[in-house]
């Protein structure tokens, strides 16, 4: 937009530079045809003498050709501006005309065979930026894009995904699809020989295909190098195809208004007194100091700590002035899917976003922002993957004192982890709640009741928004496996609780932290002997 705001400021320019030379170009010219003074006269016969009419009829005449001259030459530098002046138009109209069809493209509908050149040419354009024909110098080994190899049955890949399978069959279909597509592509290509069309050509299928690779710069497209086996031992055919990322297209421009959508934050509770204490004073400054648009519904499993849990309820809503508040108290055995389900249905006002909360999580004011514009009622829900936060004790267990709660809230991997197989906060509108059925109410106990929920948006013809979120935190707290728990649920438990503690590196350097030790006490005897 800036290159085309300068392309027409400069066009009024040029063109004022032109006149300016037209102008000294007709200067020169009266100045070639003004007579010349008497100090350049020319030398004339005279009177009486026989030749004069001659000698008038010469000078005449070579004036006559020198004006000619002059005319010739100023015609053919008029013509050399103009033809400059055209030249620069045509191509200030060209580069405006590029830059319109490719941002508007698919609403040319007038000259479709413009359009289809201009996108032709985009797309071919996008071959010679992407690393196709040569190597980009890169600043650094972490700019350099990698990338991964599949056969006819697995890929193998560095970003591993929830599997957290370094090889896997690909699982989800659009990867799939795409793996297919290019390899029977490169098979077609291979079967349509350049040269003789009379000549007899083996014909290739997809076992011939031995191995490929591929990678995507989100900018430009997909590179894939597909290798087949060749005519001979030792020999190979190798097709690289491209798939170019076309313009970017608006799809929609709308205002969204926020000002009045209500967030029910929902939170199943069984004892835990300190930690609702804990979630409170977060809820306290983020929920009703800065957002202002929420309602609290606390489920209560059981009597024990219950008395402590209103206090805090109810001394939070006399400091505040805080009146958005139900507490629904339940005389049976802790179940996460229930007490959301029960919290979810108890509302009677108006169709409301339910946010799904425990008690150990941290949120944002900007997170609850996010909350309502990634849902919207019968189209989409949202599920944020939040930042799990290892066991301070061991992250900052060789510091002299531990940082404060907000201090210790930083994303980076020596702190935590992006909790891609957790389910459980979610946001939604209570009408697709509803509709798809609420949670698995014979799930008991923890873990288990998100999944189902997920998978049934999943199966629903919903959008469902999955991405990691920079306010919304899950804090470490100790936990407990019970016996109870069924083989599946204990599993899963005591997986989430490895993954708990500390990072890979971290972990590692407990395990050999005696191994270190004594490192360290050898270098000290060897220091001193020295």
């Amino acid at each position: 937009m800036m290159l085309r705001r300068g392309l027409i400021l400069f066009l009024p320019r040029l063109v004022g530079l032109l006149v300016v030379a037209c102008c000294s170009v007709s200067i020169v010219y009266m100045l070639a045809c003004t007579p010349k003074g008497d100090n350049q006269q020319f030398a004339l016969p005279r009177v009486h003498s026989p030749t004069v009419k001659e000698g008038y009829e010469a000078i005449l005449q070579e004036r006559e050709e020198q004006h000619h001259n002059y005319i010739i030459s100023l015609k053919k530098q008029i013509s050399q501006l103009k033809a400059q002046l055209q030249g620069r138009s045509e191509q200030l109209k060209n580069m405006q005309d590029q830059y319109s069809d490719l941002s508007d493209m698919q609403l040319d509908h007038s000259n479709p065979e413009k359009a289809q050149a201009n996108l032709l040419a985009f797309l071919r354009s996008q071959i010679d930026k992407a690393e196709v024909h040569s190597g980009i110098k890169l600043s650094t080994e972490y700019a350099a894009v990698p990338f991964e190899s599949f056969t006819l049955q697995k890929v193998y890949q560095l970003e591993t995904g929830l599997t957290r399978h370094p090889e896997e069959k690909p699982v989800r279909k659009d990867k799939r699809d795409e793996l297919i597509e290019v390899i029977e592509l490169a098979v077609g290509s291979l079967n349509r020989p350049e040269g003789d069309g009379n000549a007899k050509h083996r014909v290739y299928t997809a076992s011939d295909f031995i191995e490929g690779i591929y990678r995507t710069e989100k900018d430009k497209g997909t590179l894939y190098e597909l290798t087949f086996k060749g005519d001979k031992k030792h020999q190979f055919k190798r097709i690289v195809l491209f798939r170019p990322f076309g313009p970017v297209m608006k799809v929609k421009n709308e205002n969204v208004n926020m000002a009045d959508t209500l967030i029910n934050v929902i939170v199943p509770l069984a004892k835990r007194a300190s930690k609702f204490r804990q979630f409170m004073q977060n809820f306290r400054e983020m929920g009703i100091q800065q957002d202002g648009r929420i309602h609290l519904t606390v489920v209560y499993f059981g009597k024990e700590q219950m008395n402590e849990v209103k206090s805090i309820l109810e001394n939070t809503s006399k400091s505040t002035n805080f009146k958005n508040f139900t507490f629904i108290q339940l005389n049976e055995e802790f179940s996460r899917g229930k007490g959301l389900d029960i919290g979810a249905r108890f509302w009677k006002g108006n169709n409301v976003v339910l946010f799904f909360c425990d008690v150990d999580i941290y949120f944002t004011a900007e997170f609850l922002n996010s909350c309502r514009l990634n849902t919207q009622p019968g189209k989409k829900v949202f599920y944020p993957v939040l930042f799990s936060q290892y066991n301070p004790s061991i992250i900052y267990g060789h510091h002299d004192f531990i940082p404060s709660l907000e201090q210790q809230l930083i994303i980076k991997k020596e702190t935590g982890f992006w909790r891609d197989f957790g389910f459980g906060m979610t946001c939604q509108y209570r009408s697709d709640f509803i509709n798809i059925g609420g949670f698995d109410l014979d799930i008991k106990g923890w873990g288990g009741e998100d999944v189902h929920l997920y998978r049934k948006y999943l199966h629903s013809n919903l959008i469902v928004i999955r991405t990691p979120v920079r306010g919304l935190f899950h804090l470490w707290h100790e936990k407990q496996c019970l016996d109870e728990l069924t083989p599946e649920q204990y599993k899963m438990c005591m997986q989430s609780k490895a993954m708990n503690e500390a990072s890979h590196g971290q972990l590692g350097m407990l395990v050999f932290k005696q191994e270190i030790e004594t490192h360290l006490h050898r270098q000290k005897l060897n220091s001193k002997k020295t």
